[in-house]
C-alpha cells in the first residue's frame, strides 16, 4: 500500500486503554489511556497521512485524546454509539471487543457521510462540565420538593427542607460559575447577549443553547432544526405516506427549548398566531409546540449568524 493513501484512525477508548486501527492498511495498535499513551499515539499518526480520527464518546474517557487530537489539528469525528452499532450490524459485524470496535469504527470512518467538526473551546468544555451536574441538581430539587409535599413527620419535613435549600445553594454556585465563565470570554458573551435579546430565552436557556449547540449561527436554518432534532422525519414508502415526527437529535437542547416556547406563546404575537393556526388546522398541541420551538431555534440561529439582537417588528 503506498504510503501516501490517506489513513482512516478508528480508536476505540476504554478507562485504561486506547485501542487504534489503521484502515485501510489492517494495522491494529494499542495505547495507555494517559497523557504519555495519547502523545505516543499522536506521534505514532504523525507517520502517516491521517484522513480522519474515529471515535465515541465515552464519558470522561475521551477527553483527554479530544483535545489532544484537536490541539495537533488532527480531524477527527465523534460518532453516536448507536449509529457505530447500527452501522455494525449493517455490514454483519456481530462480535464486540475493543480491538474488533476499533477496526469497525476506523471503517465507519472512511465513508464521506460522516462530517468533521470543529473541536469546541476550552470554555465550553468546562462549561459542559458545569452543565451536567447541574441538570441532575434540578431532577434532584423537584424530588426534593415532591417529598417534602408527602411526608406527615416533623423530622422527615425538615430534612427534606434542609435537603431542598442545599439543592437551591449547589445550583446557584453552577449558575454563577457558568455566567462567570460566559463574561470572561468576549465571544461567548457577545453570542449570550444576543440569545438572551429573544423574548421568551432567559439566561439558563440562553447558556443551554450556547453549550448543546456551540455551532448555532454557522448553519443554514434546516440543518440546525435537523441537529437539534426538530425537524420531522419523513417515513413513507411507495404510495403509502407514514405519521412524521421528530427523532434523535440534541434531547437536552429540547428540553431547554419546552418552557421558552410556552412562554412565547403566551406573550409573543407571532408565536402565538403559529401556535394556534396549527392547532386550528387540526395539529396537535404538541405537534405545534414544536413547531414553536423550532421557531425560535431558527430565530436564534439567524440573529448568531447576523451578529444582532431581536428588534420587534415595527407597528
Amino acid at each position: 500500500m503506498p504510503s501516501n493513501v490517506a489513513q482512516t484512525v478508528g480508536v476505540d477508548i476504554s478507562k485504561a486503554t486506547l485501542d487504534v486501527y489503521l484502515h485501510p492498511q489492517a494495522i491494529a495498535r494499542q495505547f495507555p489511556n494517559t497523557m504519555a499513551g495519547v502523545v505516543d499515539l499522536l506521534s505514532w499518526l504523525g507517520q502517516r497521512p491521517i484522513h480522519r480520527v474515529i471515535f465515541e464518546p465515552t464519558g470522561a474517557y475521551h477527553h483527554r485524546l479530544e483535545r489532544q487530537l484537536g490541539n495537533a489539528g488532527v480531524p477527527m469525528v465523534k460518532v453516536n454509539p448507536l449509529q457505530a452499532r447500527r452501522f455494525a450490524e449493517a455490514i454483519g459485524q456481530r462480535a464486540k471487543t475493543d480491538a474488533v470496535d476499533a477496526a469497525m469504527l476506523a471503517r465507519f470512518g472512511a465513508l464521506d457521510a460522516l462530517q468533521v467538526r470543529p473541536m469546541v473551546s476550552q470554555t465550553l468544555s468546562d462549561m459542559k462540565e458545569l452543565l451536567v451536574p447541574r441538570r441532575g441538581l434540578v431532577k434532584d430539587r423537584v424530588a426534593a420538593s415532591n417529598r417534602n409535599h408527602t411526608h406527615r413527620a416533623p423530622l422527615l419535613k425538615r430534612l427534606a427542607d434542609q435537603r431542598l435549600r442545599q439543592v437551591e445553594r449547589q445550583i446557584a454556585a453552577i449558575d454563577a460559575a457558568l455566567r462567570a465563565l460566559c463574561q470572561a470570554d468576549v465571544e461567548l458573551k457577545a453570542r449570550l447577549e444576543i440569545l438572551v435579546s429573544i423574548p421568551a430565552i432567559g439566561e439558563a436557556t440562553a447558556l443551554a443553547m450556547l453549550i448543546e449547540m456551540p455551532e448555532l449561527g454557522a448553519m443554514d436554518n434546516k440543518c440546525a432544526a435537523s441537529l437539534a432534532g426538530l425537524a420531522p422525519v419523513a417515513r413513507d414508502s411507495g404510495q403509502h405516506s407514514g405519521k412524521r415526527f421528530i427523532r434523535a437529535g440534541r434531547a437536552h437542547l429540547r428540553q431547554a427549548l419546552y418552557m421558552p416556547a410556552l412562554v412565547a406563546i403566551r406573550f409573543n404575537a407571532d408565536m402565538k398566531a403559529k401556535y394556534q393556526a396549527l392547532v386550528a388546522a387540526g395539529k396537535p398541541p404538541k405537534v405545534a409546540i414544536t413547531a414553536v420551538m423550532r421557531k425560535l431555534l431558527i430565530l436564534a440561529n439567524a440573529l448568531l449568524r447576523e451578529h444582532r439582537n431581536w428588534t420587534p417588528k415595527p407597528a
